[in-house]
């Protein structure tokens, strides 16, 4: 009975402490947002079970205060779960005990200060009694002054812009306009000015999965104003900067010398602060390059404190035969920085003295690293590199025109244009069953469409998706076995179940990949669309890519043992010009008597042309049987290169 009580009394603590936390503090269902979702099953972590055995260790180390709050260390330490985080502030919390990569370290008295703060006791870090924690760094409560707030996505940068600030606002109880939203590391910042919206974004952390399964973050802390609203250079002070810079020109080099400015002489006697990693100077400082010397050549911006380029991407347009830059003895720390200034034709760069030169392992990956954003460069921090290999791409040059098929041989060409003839007038037909003869024994098959997300009903690909062995998709290897089509009983059935189609031999490329005595493998490509029942065909029109791997057969024939169709919606291009070429007439098609005189202009125009008869009957069929017309428009064609191979074999 003496357990039974003890056992009674700390259920009826943990329901105190439960209730208490539920009224303080926001209740979160989800796990750290850098931990994919798991399932828990540890001894000792069951909703009852763990804080049963907490407040009996908690007894035997003398710890136990019987309430919410108290001295001992574990005092604080409620759930060591996760799933009940302390605050909504989850994790600017020092309350959690759980590790957490983006919060405080634990501190001595924490429980303390943690109970005095729900007392209503005020102090704390955070401002207390606000509607949040905001992480204010510098302690202690009070108004925020500045009415700004700085909002915090660690891990941000790998999310678009527009998918990120549409999902907050999505579940942002105010409406908000962020500002001077910028990428700083990993991390996304951007600013507001209200601390309803402050408070409404805070309680947003946790509740958006990207695509990864990841929760994401969202921090918010007291801030001053955003940089561009610190208008610290009136214009007075622009034109005592203007003045300075004119005397640190250097026209006979087309140089200016703005290292270490905020200690010029000139500027100091007059109080003013030029500090170039403060947006607003940066920008001044730019725009009176630009309205007085654009033909800048050279520029120092050594000693300026700058720590990041943002600013200085407007050179790429404003100084744009700018070819020296020193940026040395500054605070950038990443190379991807230099990104920002990829535009700029520098032949000399300076970066010494910059965080960013300690994160390469050697001096070849650092030279290499810096000539990707400018392949132009000569000479890096005094140092004259070797020429850079590449071409000019600024003289204008006409780009040779893609070349058609690749065949190896007129034999090759000759058997392949054959067999594709054949294939794909049995394939267009309605009934593929004849296509056993093209497959061996022991052929197998796969289809293959692009990875997507969305969803792929939507798609005019929806047929083709649901066997679809995109190997970036289907990872359970049983599947992948599965969707692979094995002989050709199999691969010829699974040919019949796909939607009818009309292909245009015109548009096919072929390329042949390897060939020997006793194997040949070429990969065909085109456009086709679907055929209902009725005849008539789909709006949408779709390109292929197929890989047939043949061995001989019979005389002059192939025999299909592996082939690989992949599948994908067509681009404008392709579209456009799709099926504008004379298609032959499938061999499944009745094909009309022809009159003596007909039969004559026929053998006449296929001898003259070079084309077989069934293309030259075509030809002739669409021009109404005007020799004259049906010649002009052949020559037209045949110039553009829309008459494929196959209309030649005779």
């Amino acid at each position: 009975m003496a357990d039974g009580g003890h056992y009674y009394n700390d259920l009826r603590d943990f329901v105190v402490r439960r209730e208490v936390r539920r009224t303080d503090f926001m209740v979160h269902g989800e796990h750290d947002d850098r931990t994919a979702p798991q399932f828990r099953n540890r001894k000792g972590r069951g909703p009852h079970k763990g804080r049963y055995d907490r407040s009996r260790r908690d007894r035997q180390r003398g710890n136990h205060s019987g309430g919410f709050g108290g001295p001992g260390p574990r005092s604080r330490l409620d759930d060591t779960d996760g799933d009940v985080t302390m605050s909504d502030g989850s994790q600017d919390s020092s309350s959690q005990n759980r590790f957490n990569p983006y919060g405080r370290p634990f501190r001595k008295g924490d429980g303390r200060f943690d109970r005095d703060r729900r007392q209503g006791k005020g102090g704390g870090r955070g401002g207390g009694g606000g509607p949040f924690r905001v992480g204010d760094r510098g302690g202690g409560g009070g108004k925020n002054q500045s009415g700004w707030y700085k909002v915090t996505i660690p891990h941000g940068r790998k999310y678009d812009k527009k998918w990120l600030l549409t999902a907050l606002q999505n579940i942002c109880s105010v409406t908000y306009t962020p500002v001077q939203y910028h990428v700083d590391h990993n991390r996304v910042h951007f600013y507001v000015d209200d601390s309803s919206v402050a408070s409404a974004l805070h309680k947003c952390s946790h509740k958006i999965t990207d695509t990864d399964g990841y929760k994401v973050e969202v921090h918010v802390n007291k801030s001053g104003p955003p940089s561009f609203l610190l208008s610290d250079l009136k214009p007075e002070h622009l034109e005592h900067l203007k003045q300075c810079m004119a005397k640190r020109f250097d026209g006979s080099q087309q140089a200016l010398d703005l290292n270490n400015i905020r200690t010029d002489p000139d500027l100091v006697s007059q109080n003013i602060e030029v500090i170039l990693n403060r947006k607003t100077n940066m920008e001044a400082v730019i725009k009176i390059i630009e309205e007085n010397i654009p033909e800048l050549t050279s520029l120092n911006l050594s000693n300026n404190r700058i720590h990041k380029l943002d600013e200085l991407a407007e050179l790429v347009t404003k100084v744009p035969n700018l070819k020296t830059l020193n940026l040395s003895q500054n605070e950038l720390k990443s190379d991807r920085e230099l990104d920002k200034l990829k535009g700029l034709k520098l032949v000399e760069l300076w970066l010494t003295r910059n965080p960013l030169c300690d994160v390469f392992k050697d001096q070849a990956s650092y030279i290499s690293a810096v000539r990707q954003r400018f392949p132009r460069l000569l000479r890096l921090d005094g140092h004259d590199l070797p020429p850079p290999i590449g071409f000019d791409v600024e003289t204008p040059t006409t780009i040779p025109p893609c070349k058609g098929s690749c065949f190896g041989s007129d034999e090759i060409k000759a058997v392949i244009l054959r067999f594709l003839q054949q294939y794909y007038s049995i394939y267009d037909s309605g009934d593929r069953q004849p296509l056993l003869d093209a497959y061996h024994d022991g052929a197998s098959l796969s289809i293959t469409t692009p990875y997507s997300t969305q969803n792929p009903s939507r798609s005019s690909l929806g047929e083709y998706y649901k066997d679809s062995r995109n190997l970036k998709r289907v990872k359970d290897s049983t599947i992948r076995f599965r969707l692979l089509k094995h002989t050709r009983l199999n691969v010829v059935a699974f040919l019949n179940e796909l939607p009818k189609t009309q292909h245009d031999i015109a548009s096919f490329t072929i390329d042949v990949n390897t060939y020997t005595n006793t194997l040949l493998s070429f990969t065909v490509s085109g456009v086709f669309k679907e055929v209902v029942v009725d005849g008539k065909s789909r709006e949408s029109t779709m390109a292929f890519s197929r890989v047939f791997i043949t061995v001989p057969a019979g005389n002059s024939g192939l025999c299909i043992v592996n082939d690989q169709l992949f599948i994908r919606m067509a681009t404008t291009e392709e579209i456009r010009r799709a099926f504008v070429a004379p298609a032959p007439t499938p061999s499944s098609s009745p094909v009309p008597t022809l009159t003596a005189q007909q039969q004559e202009m026929l053998t006449a125009f296929s001898q003259k042309s070079g084309m077989n008869l069934e293309w030259s009957q075509k030809c002739l069929q669409d021009n109404e049987w005007d020799f004259s017309r049906a010649a002009h428009i052949f020559t037209q064609l045949k110039a553009e290169g829309k008459i494929p191979d196959v209309a030649f074999i005779k």
